[in-house]
C-alpha cells in the first residue's frame, strides 16, 4: 500500500483523537529509517549509520549573569526553554554579553527540564543552559537532521538523568545513531516529508472544522431537547451524524429532571404538599423558584434523619468477622448498594460508634479525595453500616427515596462548588452546607414518572457509550492495521 493511499483512508479513522499525530509519527518514522521513498533507494546499511557525535558539533548553552540582560531591544536575542515555542523565539530577551551562540541552520534541543528532548530549528541567537545547539556538518541537511531526530525524542527523554527534572548530557546526544544517505537523497526525503506534513496540516484543519460543526450541532440539539424534551427532539439527541458526550447527555437529563422539564405535568396529580404534609411544613416559600405548580423546595436536612459513620477498632478481630456490609467511599461506584468490600459483626456495632443504616437510605461521601472531581451518592437496598467519611440520609418519606437519588446526582456540580480543600489536600463537605442544600420535590406521581424516564434515557446513554467505545476501538484497530500494512509493504519493497 502506498503512503498516499493511507492518507486517502483518513476519513475511516478521522474521529480518533490522535489520528493526525499518528500519521505524522508514521511519516517521520519512515523518513528516519529510509523507507519513505523507495525508487532507486537501497535500505540503509551499517556503513550509512553514523553516531551523531561524528557528524555534528554540539554547543551546550550557558546563561549570562543577571545584569547582562537587556529589556530595551539592544544586543543579541537570548533564548531560554520558556521561549522554546513553535514561532521561535516566542518572547524577545536580549543580552549584551552572550556566552553561547546558536546559528541559523542549527537544530536546538532542550536538555534540562520538563520539556527535555524537545526540538526546534534555530535562528541566530544566544542560548541558555537548558538548550543545546546541534550544528550539522556539510554532509547533513538541517531539515533532514531535524526530521531524523524527532523520532528519537522519546528515547532521549528515557535516557535523561535526574530525579527532580530531566537532563540529557553531551554523551547521550553524541551516542544517537542516525542514517546519513547522500545529500541528494536527504533533500528528496525532506521534500517528501514537507509535502506529507502539509497534507497532515490540511487534514488537521478539516478535522477541527468538522469538530466545530459537530459541537454546534450538539449544542443546538441539547438546547432543543432542554426546551422541549419530546420523543421527537430526543431523536436529535441520539442522532447518528454526530456524537454527544455521554457525560453531557447524563448531565442534561438530570438537570431537566429536577427542573420539571423532563416529563409533562398532570393537573390531576396530588400536590407534594398534600401528599407529604411533614415536608410541606419545612418547605421554603418563594414565588420565584421557577418550578411547576405543586412542587416543594425543602432543605436536605429536613428530608430525613442524618447519620454518620465510624470505624470499629482494628485491634478487635471479632469486629471484622461478620456479615454486615461496612460501606466506604471505595464501594460508592454504583447507584444501588447491596454489599461492600468489608464486613463487620453485630459486636462491632455494639462496641463502637458505628450505627446501622436501614435499607432505603441515601449514602453520600462527604470526605476524601474523590470529592475533587465527583460527589458519589447511592441508595441502600439492605441494612448496612458506613465509615466516618460518609453520611446517610434516612428519608422521612420513604416513597421519595428513588427520586432523591436522582436529585442528588443532578445537583453534583452545585455540591462540588462547596467542597473545602485543606492544606494537605483533603476534601470535605461541611455538614451545615448539606443540611441547608435545597432540593425540589415534585408530586409523588410525577416523581415516579421522572425516575422511570431517567432510567429509560440512561439506558439509552449507556448503549450509546458502549457504541462509541466500540467505534473508537474499531478505529484504533483499523489505524494500527493500516500502519502495519504500510510499514510491512515498505519493508518488502526495501529488501526486494
Amino acid at each position: 500500500m502506498k503512503l498516499e493511499t493511507f492518507f486517502e483512508k483518513f476519513e475511516l479513522f478521522a474521529d480518533l483523537p490522535d489520528a493526525v499525530v499518528r500519521m505524522q509519527e508514521l511519516v517521520l518514522q519512515l523518513s528516519a529509517s529510509g523507507r519513505l521513498i523507495t525508487d532507486g533507494l537501497e535500505r540503509p546499511v551499517e556503513e550509512d549509520m553514523k553516531l551523531m557525535g561524528t557528524i555534528v558539533e554540539l554547543v551546550m548553552g550557558q546563561a549570562p549573569s543577571g545584569d547582562q540582560y537587556n529589556t530595551d531591544g539592544r544586543g543579541t536575542v537570548f533564548v531560554k526553554v520558556g521561549e522554546f515555542g513553535p514561532l521561535y523565539p516566542r518572547k524577545q530577551i536580549w543580552t549584551t554579553n552572550p556566552l553561547k551562540f546558536a546559528k541559523t541552520g542549527d537544530v536546538l534541543v532542550c536538555v534540562v527540564g520538563a520539556t527535555v528532548g524537545k526540538l526546534n530549528l534555530a535562528i541566530d541567537c544566544a542560548i541558555g543552559r537548558s538548550i543545546a545547539a546541534i550544528r550539522p556538518s556539510t554532509a547533513l541537511d538541517t531539515k533532514f537532521l531535524y526530521y531524523s531526530l524527532i523520532p528519537y525524542t522519546l528515547g532521549l527523554r528515557l535516557k535523561s538523568r535526574g530525579s527532580a527534572q530531566g537532563v540529557i548530557g553531551k554523551s547521550e546526544l553524541n551516542a544517537v545513531s542516525l542514517w546519513v544517505p547522500s545529500l541528494a537523497i536527504q533533500k528528496r526525503i525532506v521534500a517528501k516529508v514537507d509535502e506529507l506534513m502539509a497534507l497532515c496540516d490540511r487534514l488537521e484543519a478539516q478535522q477541527k472544522e468538522r469538530e466545530q460543526k459537530k459541537t454546534a450541532l450538539v449544542r443546538a440539539s441539547l438546547a432543543r431537547f432542554s426546551e422541549a424534551p419530546t420523543p421527537a427532539n430526543l431523536e436529535f439527541i441520539f442522532h447518528n451524524s454526530y456524537d454527544i458526550s455521554p457525560a453531557d447527555l447524563r448531565k442534561t437529563i438530570l438537570t431537566l429532571a429536577v427542573k420539571g422539564k423532563l416529563v409533562p405535568q398532570d393537573p390531576n396529580d396530588e400536590p407534594a404538599k398534600k401528599t407529604f404534609p411533614k415536608l410541606g411544613v419545612s418547605a421554603i416559600e418563594t414565588d420565584e423558584n421557577g418550578l411547576p405548580s405543586g412542587w416543594l423546595l425543602v432543605p436536605l436536612g429536613k428530608l430525613g434523619e442524618s447519620r454518620g459513620g465510624g470505624t470499629p477498632s482494628k485491634s478487635r478481630p471479632d469486629f471484622w468477622k461478620g456479615d454486615l456490609p461496612w460501606v466506604s467511599p471505595k464501594d460508592m461506584k454504583v447507584l444501588h448498594i447491596s454489599d461492600a468490600q468489608d464486613h463487620i459483626s453485630e459486636a462491632a456495632v455494639k462496641g463502637s460508634s458505628v450505627r446501622l443504616i436501614p435499607a432505603g437510605s441515601i449514602l453520600m461521601v462527604v470526605r476524601g479525595m474523590i470529592l475533587a472531581r465527583a460527589f458519589p451518592v447511592a441508595l441502600t437496598t439492605r441494612e448496612v453500616t458506613i465509615n466516618q467519611d460518609m453520611k446517610a440520609l434516612l428519608p422521612t418519606e420513604s416513597k421519595t427515596k428513588e427520586y432523591l437519588l436522582v436529585a442528588l446526582c443532578a445537583f453534583e456540580p452545585d455540591v462540588l462548588t462547596a467542597v473545602k480543600h485543606s492544606s494537605h489536600g483533603t476534601c470535605k463537605l461541611k455538614t451545615e452546607f448539606l443540611q441547608d442544600f435545597v432540593i425540589p420535590i415534585p408530586p409523588l406521581a410525577e416523581q415516579r414518572r421522572i425516575v422511570a424516564k431517567v432510567d429509560q434515557l440512561m439506558t439509552l446513554v449507556d448503549a450509546l457509550e458502549t457504541q462509541l467505545a466500540a467505534s473508537r476501538t474499531t478505529g484504533q484497530a483499523l489505524l494500527a492495521a493500516l500502519v502495519a500494512e504500510l510499514t510491512s509493504a515498505k519493508e518488502t519493497s526495501a529488501t526486494a
